[in-house]
């Protein structure tokens, strides 16, 4: 490979969430952190030589996108997705969770029912509830190691509580799911017919595993794209989490003016120059290290497969089709979630996010994020497997 994933950077005293904020976030310090949704790998080369030529231009003013930053979201659009953008479309944010929680105060009121299919991202939750509107869930089906959507369920609960609005998650945070055309096509007909909006969260979309292909709800049928907020980011991709700087396309005028009045309103205008500067070279100059990035994610699958299945039989994988982020169940061993918490943090000395705080569905199960060096995936792997083997 052209680029080094293995090698090992020292994130402990950057301010780094993951790595410096433990204790404040009730974790003993010296964890192994493999829990929020960043990679433990540099940026791509191109990426950080612009942002260095831009700070030694020395200014950091005011400033604003102009069609060489449309051009090069629609070619990488259009060629990975086959999704043909307008640049009307376009409305930049500082992130994608800022972007949801606008839809919600900008196409519902207090009091409305949003619909959310859990377990899921759980900024979701927090972002109705906080919002004042109404949680209401459409539970994924789980059997035999693998989800789907419970469809009846879902238009149930749309009529039952008159849902203004629907927060999909594509590929699906945690489960892994990339939603098929078939699915996505029922998901949005039913939508269609109860005059439901729907807010696609797209931005793991660059994440799929050979075999899987990520389809843009919006774009599925040409009626989709009027009912739809689609949130996509260059930040899971190419690890900009701390840019901040999401793009959000929305066909429909009306739904964006009403978009674009709460974002007024909110008193953001201008996004980060530092995001779009990242977001331009990103896009524009790093497909060859996403693709081997893709390669050596697809390897640490592969590890942790292997592992789970020689040494650790009791810990189900939930085979992902796409995202970094892995889906385990623990269920088989006979643990309540607390009990399961402590084991990880306590006795195996891991930081991963617990299956509870994704809602229904996720007791027994926690979290792990594989986007790191091999060398880190494997110790805490092992750190795993003694912890377990302790319980005998």
């Amino acid at each position: 490979m052209k680029y080094d994933f293995d090698e090992i950077i020292d994130r402990r005293n950057t301010d780094s969430i993951k790595y410096d904020f433990a204790e404040k976030r009730g974790k003993p310090e010296g964890v192994l952190p493999l829990w929020v949704a960043d990679m433990d790998f540099r940026t791509p080369p191109c990426v950080i030589d612009a942002l260095v030529e831009k700070s030694r231009h020395g200014i950091f003013g005011y400033s604003d996108t102009k069609n060489d930053y449309f051009d090069v979201l629609k070619n990488w659009f259009s060629a990975q997705f086959n999704w043909n953008i307008k640049p009307e479309w376009l409305v930049k944010t500082p992130g994608v969770v800022f972007a949801i929680c606008a839809a919600i105060r900008a196409l519902t009121d207090e009091g409305d029912a949003v619909l959310i299919q859990q377990p899921v991202y759980y900024p979701f939750s927090e972002s109705v509830i906080a919002n004042r509107r109404k949680l209401v869930i459409n539970q994924l089906f789980y059997s035999q190691g693998k989800y789907s959507i419970d469809f009846e369920d879902f238009e149930d609960k749309i009529i039952k509580n008159n849902v203004k609005l629907f927060i999909l998650c594509s590929p699906h945070n945690p489960v892994g799911r990339v939603w098929t055309r078939e699915e996505l096509t029922m998901l949005g007909e039913i939508c269609l017919k109860h005059g439901v909006t729907v807010v696609s969260d797209e931005i793991h979309a660059d994440f799929t595993y050979p075999g899987h292909t990520h389809l843009v709800f919006a774009d599925v049928k040409p009626e989709f794209s009027d009912i739809t907020i689609t949130c996509t980011a260059p930040t899971k991709t190419f690890n900009l989490a701390g840019l901040q700087i999401s793009n959000i396309f929305i066909s429909n005028s009306n739904i964006k003016r009403k978009f674009k009045t709460e974002i007024i309103r909110s008193g953001y205008s201008q996004v980060n120059i530092m995001g779009i500067v990242a977001c331009r070279a990103a896009y524009s100059c790093s497909l060859e290290w996403l693709k081997e990035l893709k390669e050596y994610l697809a390897g640490n699958l592969k590890y942790l497969r292997c592992f789970l299945k020689q040494r650790l039989p009791q810990i189900k994988l939930i085979e992902p089709q796409g995202t970094y982020l892995v889906w385990l169940d623990f269920s088989a061993l006979g643990l309540d979630d607390k009990e399961l918490d402590d084991l990880m943090v306590y006795k195996a000395g891991l930081w991963l996010d617990s299956g509870t705080i994704f809602g229904a569905g996720g007791e027994g199960f926690q979290r792990i994020n594989i986007a790191c060096p091999r060398s880190i995936l494997e110790k805490a792997l092992i750190q795993i497997e003694q912890a377990v083997n302790q319980l005998r």
